[in-house]
């Protein structure tokens, strides 16, 4: 009787907690939480920013095993001034956690670098290659490469 009794509690409690665990595939956001927004002025429409002998290109969305990446990029004089990430995996905090700390070292190396040749950041290697491969699309639309 005890072995009955403590087989049920134990089935119980693996599909409590099975029935509980909650994955990263809730589908992403496309408003950045405010850890990771951008600078003043970066989110400013296209045509404002125009005038200054530059442009904005998106990158086309990469698809990621946790959800979409999408980069924008401004340029200015031809030189990338300014990087968004408007798509990005956040499904959950733990995914906001990774991208709040991921993003802007991605933005920063990109911002250095003057080009899509930067390196993953550890721990989120995904969102770094869909990052990576979305930011070489807007690099070829921007004609930077």
């Amino acid at each position: 009787m005890r072995r009955v009794t403590l087989w049920v509690l134990s089935t119980v409690a693996v599909l409590v907690l099975l029935f509980t665990y909650r994955t990263s595939t809730m589908g992403p956001t496309t408003t950045p939480p405010a850890a990771i927004a951008a600078a003043p002025g970066q989110n400013a429409p296209a045509a404002a920013r125009a005038g200054s002998g530059g442009g904005t290109y998106e990158g086309s969305v990469a698809q990621t095993r946790w959800g979409p990446v999408q980069v924008t990029i401004t340029v200015s004089g031809g030189r990338i001034t300014g990087v968004d990430v408007p798509v990005f995996p956040a499904g959950n905090r733990r995914d906001e956690e990774i991208n709040a700390f991921a993003l802007p070292v991605l933005r920063q190396e990109t911002v250095e670098a003057q080009s899509a040749e930067i390196d993953t950041v550890s721990g989120a290697t995904v969102t770094s290659d869909g990052y990576i491969a979305s930011l070489q699309a807007a690099l070829d639309a921007a004609h930077l490469s």
